[in-house]
């Protein structure tokens, strides 16, 4: 259950980089068509370059945070099924035919 949330999650997360380069490639054309000299264009392609490698940063953090999630909701099931909480097996003090 946990894999397929967590890929769920990095497709989501996958989505929105994708979509934030999108929104940043559109705001370079727009600063490049009203940049009236070569300076300003180059600016536009820098910060463009700067916001596709933030939204990159994010994915890969927040695909780092989902297999961490992964990793703890497992180590907490395996306490739950392998019964970590019950009683030893020869403890008499905690048996109810004592």
């Amino acid at each position: 259950m946990q894999s397929a949330k967590e890929k769920l999650s990095n497709k989501a997360c996958a989505a929105k980089e994708h979509a934030n380069i999108y929104k940043a490639k559109a705001e370079e054309k727009i600063k490049k068509v009203t940049a009236k000299t070569e300076e300003q264009r180059e600016i536009a392609s820098e910060v463009r370059k700067a916001k596709e490698a933030k939204a990159k940063i994010e994915l890969h953090e927040a695909k780092a945070e989902h297999a961490a999630e992964k990793l703890t909701a497992s180590a907490k099931k395996s306490h739950v099924i392998h019964g970590q909480n019950d009683p030893a097996v020869g403890d008499r003090a905690s048996s109810p035919w004592s």
